[in-house]
């Protein structure tokens, strides 16, 4: 009987590895005061598409080339979810001990932008209330993990349907 390379090794390698990259990626835009250009962090998606790729690549090369479409959708979503606990994690703690002055830099660039848009100052103040009752610490973490999670699988869904290559049945 032949072994089969576990989808588990393959995520919390290419998971962990790419969790670096953006833990680095994350502390030179925070940094450099960029942190509230969105396109620049929104580069950190990029880093888990090429993530979930190379994952699954890898995962089809050591299976002789072959890769069953839930085995990529699996993969990809592990890969996905060991990037986000170890993201989300990084930034609370650079949230919390580093820059602690990150949730108000974003919360003031959300009031900048509700004044440009026209919103008057109850529709303002109100937001802002709300919006504050989402920024503890937990709720952040746990909303970084869930949409890293569900990034990843939108992500996998398609990507594990473009590189799957079945077995043959009678191989």
């Amino acid at each position: 009987m032949e072994e089969r390379t576990s989808t588990a090794r393959v995520a919390l390698k290419y998971g962990v590895l790419t969790s670096v990259i953006i833990m680095v990626y994350t502390t030179i835009i925070n940094v450099s005061g960029l942190s509230q250009n969105q396109f620049l962090t929104s580069l950190t998606f990029v880093f888990m598409i090429v993530a979930i790729v190379l994952a699954m690549k890898d995962y089809r090369e050591q299976n002789k080339g072959f890769m069953s479409y839930g085995e990529g959708l699996g993969l990809g979503t592990l890969v996905s979810a060991v990037m986000g606990l170890l993201s989300s994690a990084f930034n609370m703690f650079y949230m919390q001990f580093i820059d602690n002055t990150l949730l108000e830099q974003a919360m003031n660039k959300v009031r900048e932008d509700m004044e440009k848009s026209g919103k008057d100052d109850a529709q303002i103040d109100q937001a802002m209330e709300l919006s504050q009752r989402f920024m503890s610490p937990g709720i952040v973490f746990f909303m970084g993990v869930l949409g890293s999670i569900l990034m990843g699988l939108i992500v996998s869904l398609i990507v594990a349907a473009i590189l799957r290559r079945e077995k043959p049945v009678f191989e």
